[in-house]
């Protein structure tokens, strides 16, 4: 889990971004603009930084520059606009932005840029996504598709003892959903995926392919809903909205 702070002026992108990026797990901290990017800056350090580049007050790229002359640049930052030139993307580069996504952000480069961005932050030693404490959980979690997931013995037989109580599962799924199975000797990416496949392939095939029952049953706004179950190719083909 990292804290990653969005700076956009846009309400809908700040909200969209929120709901994407704290799906993955993430702690999202959200900006209007470079006065509030500032406020928090001083106070804290985010693991990554998502910075809009039009913005009504002070520009990205203008705050860019300062966080690099006052030294607080010591994490990566991620430049969005829909209306930037290459030029403008280049400059940012210079100054030390990671990367640049023009508007509309596709899902998937966003994904790739934010993971990306956090294993960068992590070879370079800037705050890296919080683990879990090896007291309290037997193990350290990594960033995605950079470790493998350790977890404590009694985790997973408390796990296991879950999947006993519910060894009905693979009798319940649709034809040609993923197998339940799910092996701790990968990385934690392809892990939380499978999981994330069997979870829902369950609440499809126990709701009878309803869409809106399971949005009820799983906390999920519907458009979200169907977004996530198409990023985890869950067949759609025999459900019922």
């Amino acid at each position: 889990m990292a804290t990653i702070l969005v700076v956009d002026d846009e309400m809908g992108i700040r909200e969209l971004l929120s709901e994407i990026l704290s799906d993955e797990g993430h702690v999202v901290e959200v900006a209007e603009n470079a006065q509030e990017a500032r406020a928090y800056r001083a106070r804290l350090t985010p693991d990554l930084v998502l910075l809009d580049i039009w913005m009504p007050d002070t520009d990205g790229v203008t705050l860019l520059k300062e966080w690099a002359a006052q030294g607080l640049l010591t994490m990566p930052v991620i430049m969005m606009s829909g209306h930037a030139t290459i030029d403008t993307a280049v400059e940012a580069t210079k100054i030390g932005a990671l990367n640049f996504l023009e508007k509309p952000i596709a899902l998937q480069k966003l994904l790739q840029a934010v993971e990306q961005g956090l294993m960068r932050g992590k070879r370079e030693g800037q705050p890296a996504p919080a683990s879990f404490d090896a007291d309290e959980d037997g193990g350290e979690l990594g960033v995605f598709g950079e470790s493998e997931a350790r977890v404590a013995p009694a985790a997973i037989n408390g796990m296991n003892a879950g999947l006993g109580a519910e060894n009905d599962l693979a009798a319940s799924m649709p034809s040609g959903a993923p197998s339940a199975d799910i092996s701790f000797d990968v990385p934690l990416r392809e892990a939380r995926d499978a999981f994330e496949r069997a979870y829902f392939a369950y609440h499809l095939a126990k709701e009878h392919g309803s869409m809106t029952r399971v949005a009820e049953k799983t906390g999920l706004e519907r458009t979200h809903l169907y977004r996530k179950l198409k990023q985890l190719g869950v067949e759609l083909s025999k459900s019922k909205t």
